[in-house]
């Protein structure tokens, strides 16, 4: 896996808050697939030695208004995994589907039925509201997440290797293959590891 890198800052703020750069979705690309499945298959055990000792307050406590406390970002990273099992199941049943991203308007949205005034059709945001995520227990989200991960990482090891090079379309970044997305989900993991961290420490 590449090395972290510092944050550019002072000596006194890195020694402080100690922060890394967090991987990017290409530099995960550019490794081999192992190297991210193996990556992603860490992401339950790392969010539990998080949250490990933490009550329900701090769990539930959000950093700054509009910022996601740990609690939601568990919940998040447990409702996303259903999303990307179905992306990839439909990979398999059809030639190069084409997705829409989460948190964005699609670029052609007359294509995709939306109108002006619409809601954004996948809205992280939304789905912590409607789903009432403060109101889960952390617990049981964190062992349904990891449920989750062993079901994505068993359907992704029972790929052919041709299997592997089937593609989709992801509405901003074009073709992604099943390795492209597992090098997606590696970076989405640390995005969303360091924000539940963050939020553990107050800060969004």
């Amino acid at each position: 896996m590449l090395a972290p890198r510092p944050l550019s800052g002072t000596l006194d703020g890195l020694a402080h808050r100690k922060e890394w750069m967090i991987t990017t979705r290409m530099e995960y690309a550019q490794q081999p697939v192992v190297r991210c499945l193996e990556r992603i298959e860490r992401m339950a055990d790392e969010v539990a030695a998080a949250i490990n000792g933490q009550g329900d307050a701090s769990l539930s406590r959000q950093p700054a208004p509009g910022s996601w406390s740990a609690k939601e970002v568990v919940c998040h990273l447990r409702d996303i995994e259903e999303l990307f099992m179905l992306r990839f199941r439909t990979m398999l049943a059809l030639d190069e589907p084409t997705f829409l991203v989460l948190g964005e308007m699609p670029p052609n949205r007359a294509r995709w039925g939306i109108a002006e005034g619409d809601a954004l059709p996948l809205d992280p945001d939304r789905w912590a509201q409607e789903r009432q995520y403060l109101r889960n227990d952390t617990g049981q989200a964190l062992a349904a997440l990891r449920r989750r991960r062993q079901e994505t990482l068993a359907f992704l090891g029972r790929l052919a290797p041709e299997q592997w090079q089937r593609g989709s379309v992801h509405v901003t970044l074009g073709r992604m293959t099943f390795a492209d997305w597992v090098a997606l989900i590696a970076a989405h993991d640390d995005k969303h590891l360091a924000q539940l961290r963050r939020a553990l420490e107050g800060r969004p």
